[in-house]
Formats: structure tokens, sequence, C-alpha cells
């Protein structure tokens, strides 16, 4: 791996703790991590995680009882 590919795991892995933990919304996570926009979070986060954020947050929701 490289160093970039390190840094860019680095950012989606806490881009993913906000969206999750701490229920940041997409633009929020984008924002804190580094990223530009939403949409650049949005087309990264899928190559990582397999799924886009917004379904990911819905899942955990899902799983952990939230309405």
């Amino acid at each position: 791996m490289t160093p970039m590919q390190y840094q860019k795991q680095l950012r989606l892995l806490e881009a993913r703790r906000l969206i999750l933990s701490e229920n940041a919304r997409i633009e929020a996570a984008a924002h804190a991590t580094g990223y530009e926009s939403a949409s650049q979070l949005s087309r990264e986060y899928p190559r990582m995680f397999g799924i886009p954020p917004r379904r990911d947050a819905a899942h955990n929701r899902d799983i952990a009882g939230w309405a």
C-alpha cells in the first residue's frame, strides 16, 4: 500500500466512523475528513466499503433498531 492509499484509507475510515457512530451527514463527514465535496466522498466510499455511504448509514440504523 502506498502512502497515498494509506492516507485515503484513514480518511475513509474516519468518514465512516463519523457517519455511523456520530450520525454525521455525508457533507459534514466529507468536510471533516478533507474531501472537497460530498460527491467525492460518495465516489470513494463504495470502493472501500462496498456500498454508498447513505445506504451504509441506513443499514446501520436498521441493525441498531433506530427508525
